[in-house]
This record gives structure tokens, C-alpha cells and sequence, in this order.
């Protein structure tokens, strides 16, 4: 059986965005206290890269103005978000108002923050930069984890938030 495509006009950076939103992926907060206050975004580039040494990766855009500040931080706090918390993950994306604003979040003594609610939380410092483009590639050493395995995770699928 054939599937027949139809060709749109549009750039190609939009035509490939529209084509990867058909990838689902998970959503985390990346948050840390930075100069004695609250910092973060989300993002839905992260994966798993290595388990000896344990090693993820997030991709930040290069046009945010958050991730250079929270990468001065000695801890970052990576939560996995959960169904339930699509306002905090838009709360995170947003470029204007208090991020953290109705918020439930705790922070370790490291300065790592973790949001109340979420599927997962990693402890994590960051160990290399990579150019990725428009975006940084960014792999940070996992400190300490803990799993919240009763929390069904947040998806962003087709330009959308869902949950499993």
C-alpha cells in the first residue's frame, strides 16, 4: 500500500518543525537558584545518553536569554513534568511575568530546583557544550535521581501538550 503526500509551500525550517512535531516527546523543567533566585525554563529536546557515566542531554535554544544565566549555576534541576502540569510547563516557556509564580518547587542544597508533581527529578551538573545549530547541546552529569513512577508524564505531540 502507497501513501501519497501532498507538497506544501512553506520555508523548510517550518516544514521539518511540522514534521518532527509528529515525534512525541516528554516535557522537563530545568530550574536552579541563581544569585538567590528561582531560574528556568522547559524544554522538550532531552534524552538519555549514557548510564556509566550517567549522562543526559538537553538542547536550549541559542536565542534564550534564560539558559545563559542558568548555566552559571552549580546544580540544575531537571523535572520530568507530569499530565497534570502543562501550566507549569507554560508558566517556564513564557518570556514575560514571575516563572514561578503558582508554582509548588523545592530546591536541594545544591541549588538544584524540582517541581512539585513531576514523573521524575535529576540532580544534575552540567559537563559539555556542543554547537547544535540554532540550539546548544548540552550534556549534564546525573548527581541524584529519584523516579515517581505512579506519575503519568506530560507529552508534547503535534504542537501540543497531552498526556499518555
Amino acid at each position: 500500500m502507497s501513501h501519497q503526500t501532498t507538497a506544501e509551500e512553506v520555508p523548510p525550517q517550518v516544514a521539518l518543525r511540522r514534521a518532527l512535531s509528529l515525534f512525541p516527546t516528554g516535557v522537563v523543567a530545568l530550574a536552579a537558584v541563581v544569585d538567590g533566585a528561582p531560574t528556568g525554563i522547559a524544554v522538550n529536546s532531552f534524552t538519555s545518553v549514557s548510564l556509566d557515566p550517567p549522562l543526559v542531554a538537553v538542547c536550549p535554544a541559542r536565542t534564550s536569554t534564560t539558559w545563559p544565566v542558568l548555566a552559571r549555576a552549580t546544580r540544575i534541576g531537571l523535572s520530568v513534568l507530569g499530565a497534570d502540569q502543562e501550566s507549569t510547563a507554560r508558566s517556564l516557556a513564557s518570556r514575560t511575568g514571575d516563572r514561578f509564580a503558582d508554582i509548588a518547587w523545592r530546591a536541594t542544597e545544591g541549588g538544584a530546583i524540582h517541581m512539585d508533581g513531576a514523573a521524575l527529578w535529576l540532580e544534575c551538573e552540567i559537563r559539555n557544550s556542543f554547537d547544535g545549530g540554532d540550539h546548544e547541546i548540552v550534556t549534564l552529569e546525573v548527581i541524584h535521581s529519584e523516579a515517581f513512577p505512579e506519575v503519568t508524564p506530560l507529552v508534547f505531540h503535534l504542537s501540543q501538550f497531552r498526556g499518555l
